[in-house]
């Protein structure tokens, strides 16, 4: 992409990307990431041809980048993707501290097309019952639960994150 490359090309890109994989045996998404300086990592949806639920596009998108730049640390990238990312997707984006969003179609387009992820959401709001997933803390005196925080404080080549 050139210079005068906008915000709208690139969504134009993520949407191409989920559009082209459909016809790829993966799902209707694609996600770009745009660094600072112009370098743009792509991503699209395999979860059914890898046979992975973590690989949405956003996700394969800052894979990408990640790895090419070798840094978890994507400040000042931009996430450009198809469809409005789920909770999966955000929280990963926020752990890469990407600094933008910016989607196409929304969480009720993808519903009307079968991708309907209200219940993740609804998960994460105050008040669930995590019926859908009980996630219990685990007490027990004979389990060295603060074992792996001990390692990794008194590692001194650690890199903090």
């Amino acid at each position: 992409m050139s210079v005068n490359t906008t915000g709208q090309d690139y969504l134009s890109m993520a949407i191409n990307l989920a559009t082209q994989n459909v016809q790829n045996a993966g799902g209707p998404f694609g996600a770009v990431v745009v660094t600072p300086d112009g370098q743009v990592f792509e991503g699209v949806n395999r979860v059914t041809a890898s046979h992975d639920p973590s690989a949405h596009a956003e996700v394969v998108a800052i894979r990408a980048a990640a790895a090419a730049l070798e840094n978890f640390d994507l400040s000042g990238c931009v996430l450009y993707t198809s469809c409005e990312p789920c909770p999966m997707c955000l929280a990963t984006s926020l752990w890469a501290r990407i600094s933008k969003v910016y989607f196409a179609a929304d969480r009720h387009d993808a519903a009307k097309a079968g991708f309907d992820d209200a219940v993740f959401y609804e998960y994460f709001e105050a008040g669930s019952d995590h019926a859908l997933m009980p996630v219990r803390h685990f007490e027990d005196a004979a389990v060295a639960h603060l074992r792996p925080f001990e390692a990794w404080d008194s590692l001194e080549s650690r890199t903090d994150y």
